[in-house]
């Protein structure tokens, strides 16, 4: 194999493994990372890992779904938005 072919060869194994990274379940996530905590790896990865293994919910919010219910604000319907009437723009014709 020459030069070439090995790096296009590495390209192609980091793409995919980002790729896998980034697609699978945050839990699934969470548990690789845990496990390759366990290894002897540079400080800089491992600050990533650690931040991976740490995360709380998939969607990125963190639990702000989970608010004291008193820190819930109740508005009635009739103050929750400002009614705004749809309009629509005629094409014209060709």
């Amino acid at each position: 194999m020459n030069l070439q072919s090995l790096t296009v060869a590495l390209l192609v194994a980091l793409s995919f493994a980002y790729a896998a990274w980034r697609l699978m379940p945050q839990a699934l996530r969470a548990a690789l990372a845990r496990g390759l905590l366990r290894l002897p790896l540079s400080a800089s990865l491992r600050q990533g890992l650690l931040a991976a293994a740490n995360t709380g919910t998939g969607c990125g919010c963190d639990g702000c779904d989970k608010a004291p219910a008193s820190a819930v604000k109740r508005v009635s319907p009739t103050q929750s938005a400002r009614v705004q009437p749809l309009v629509f723009h005629p094409r014209r014709p060709k």
